[in-house]
């Protein structure tokens, strides 16, 4: 249901309680009638220094996510849009799949994630050769890495920051996200893509499209576009990539 500050539509956006980066990069973008109404997932223990660590993490997302989506259906969205992107990759296309169904069971809205977002981004932008960088550990960029494969992309590498914390994401410094797309960049690399919704990457992969000339997706630029999109919006925004601004 539209409000007077979302007269065109309102997004529910579920997002983790230590995440301080997407609902900034959505009202950032100053897409005009468009309003979005969070709903927090709480994380007590936001330590992810280790596989077990992160499967911890994962365990008080889907432990609070009913929640989230109950909270955040009260202001009576048209949309919702999983701000967390771990968890929507997990399972490779199949179970992206079923948890995209299990929020539309709850919800009964459609629904976006960070997983389907980047492949229809990359269908879009006509990429098929990728390289992906994340704040996660080895067990989830593993997972990230079979999604991208099962969807039928040919992934170069994965390079994983290994955050120590949830918080500790939006800290990462641009200069070193600058040396890992670097790393990641070669002559045959289609596209380069940023998983993990909590850096802070938006602007940056905006600039980086323009040195390297080809895409850089910043998966929280990916979710506005495809929810947009989706929901039958043209907007065409600056500063947040070629995705947003031509397609």
């Amino acid at each position: 249901m539209t409000n007077n500050v979302g007269p065109r539509a309102v997004f529910g956006v579920i997002v983790p309680s230590t995440n301080t980066v997407v609902e900034h990069d959505y009202w950032t973008a100053g897409i005009t009638g468009i309003a979005y109404r969070a709903g927090s997932m709480h994380i007590p223990n936001p330590v992810m220094g280790g596989d077990e660590d992160f499967q911890a993490l994962l365990a008080q997302i889907r432990a609070s996510i009913d929640t989230a989506v109950r909270d955040v259906l009260t202001a009576e969205p048209d949309r919702l849009v999983m701000g967390m992107s771990a968890e929507t990759f997990w399972g490779g296309v199949n179970g992206n799949a079923a948890f995209e169904q299990r929020l539309r069971d709850r919800s009964g809205l459609p629904v976006t994630t960070g997983a389907s977002a980047c492949r229809a981004a990359l269908t879009e932008l006509g990429c098929r050769r990728i390289a992906v960088f994340s704040p996660y550990q080895p067990i989830a960029d593993r997972e990230v890495g079979r999604f991208f494969t099962e969807a039928g992309f040919d992934v170069t590498a994965i390079t994983g920051l290994r955050c120590p914390t949830a918080m500790d994401i939006a800290r990462v410094p641009e200069q070193r996200l600058d040396e890992v797309v670097a790393s990641l960049d070669a002559p045959d690399v289609d596209a380069v893509v940023q998983v993990g919704t909590n850096l802070s990457f938006v602007a940056q992969a905006d600039r980086l499209e323009a040195e390297l000339g080809k895409p850089v997706i910043a998966i929280n630029a990916a979710t506005l576009w495809h929810a947009l999109r989706e929901h039958g919006f043209s907007d065409q925004v600056s500063g947040g990539g070629r995705l947003l601004r031509e397609h």
